[in-house]
């Protein structure tokens, strides 16, 4: 079986691995899409710390091959999107609809996959990257057959985060004012959150300016090559700033943007040991700094809801992907998502 294996030096397309099959409470499923995050990219420069050898991949769709004893919700042949939580259901926390702060679903790396007789470890309780994987029963979502599965691929990751962390954790008002500093695969589904949310104006801040018409596609009203142009356009500052970079800099730039009773979102992932500063002194007039796990999703809730708004026409996913590769193309896809030139690419198998 195919995947991308990252033994701990380098990233490569393997055809010798093995998976088993499901247990009680999983689901085996043919992965037919998977969209290359920056998460992906963050195992192999270090920026996420991770157990090799590991299949990599946490963005992806495909159809049910067979479930294990116990699994009722989803059956072979149905269509479904993969979500990274594996929450248990029981704990205190998912009783509470907080499935994203359950503590079986961080840092407890599985091995499904083997290759050479010898385990291999499973990224973020997914490995997309792969023609088959084995997730529990919760992570798989049954959505609509006629949903394309290279546009479904980016609900599990990049739309849960983006979108959710709009709707979810900053709960952004009707005619509230939202900053999004980044407008990659993230960025825009936060921008298309604000629109969705009512915002009434959706400022994005990318360097790229190349990026200014997907940005304005995905509903941003106006876009600025850097953050020092924020005020011209929202004096008093925003009610929301949502940081996807995952830079200290930008960090502190946003919490600078803030209005008063304002929100900035952290939603890029520095590395481990980075620190970012900021003047308390600004933060008594009500300013909140929000962290944000996984749009703070609940994914069988969410996936769901965002699989009918596609329907409807409200939310883009076939715009999100740029373009797609064949799996034997994994270097190419990297480098073109490392230096920007593209929103979203696609791993087809």
């Amino acid at each position: 079986m195919r995947g991308v294996v990252f033994d701990g030096q380098q990233a490569q397309v393997v055809d010798d691995l093995e998976i088993r099959d499901p247990g009680p409470g999983e689901v085996l499923v043919a992965v037919a899409a998977a969209g290359l995050c920056h998460s992906d990219l963050s195992v192999i420069d270090g920026t996420i710390p991770f157990p090799a050898p590991v299949v990599l991949g946490h963005e992806g769709a495909g159809v049910v091959e067979a479930v294990g004893a116990g699994v009722g919700h989803v059956a072979p042949g149905d269509h479904v999107s993969l979500s990274t939580l594996a929450n248990c259901g029981a704990c205190a926390d998912c009783d509470r609809g907080r499935p994203t702060m359950c503590r079986k679903a961080i840092g407890r790396p599985g091995r499904p996959f083997s290759r050479g007789g010898e385990p291999v470890f499973q990224f973020a309780s997914n490995s997309a990257f792969a023609e088959r994987t084995v997730v529990k029963a919760v992570q798989a979502v049954k959505i609509p057959a006629e949903l394309p599965l290279t546009s479904a691929a980016l609900i599990g990751c990049a739309v849960l985060t983006g979108v959710g962390a709009v709707l979810n954790r900053a709960k952004v008002g009707r005619g509230e004012s939202v900053v999004v500093i980044g407008t990659g695969g993230i960025g825009l589904n936060v921008i298309q959150g604000a629109r969705i949310a009512g915002a009434s104006a959706i400022v994005a801040v990318d360097s790229n300016p190349a990026k200014e018409a997907v940005a304005r596609q995905f509903g941003a009203t106006d876009f600025l090559p850097s953050a020092d142009g924020v005020r011209d356009i929202l004096p008093t500052g925003a009610d929301h700033v949502f940081e996807c970079v995952g830079h200290v800099g930008l960090i502190r730039q946003a919490i600078e943007l803030l209005d008063r009773h304002g929100q900035a979102i952290l939603l890029g992932m520095p590395a481990a040991t980075a620190e970012a500063s900021f003047l308390p002194a600004a933060m008594f007039l009500d300013k909140s700094i929000l962290g944000c796990r996984y749009g703070s999703s609940r994914p069988q809730h969410d996936i769901a809801l965002y699989a009918e708004l596609y329907r409807q026409g409200t939310l883009l996913l076939d715009e999100l992907v740029t373009e797609t590769y064949p799996i034997e193309d994994f270097a190419k896809a990297a480098d073109d998502a490392h230096h920007g030139r593209v929103a979203r690419g696609v791993l087809t198998f």
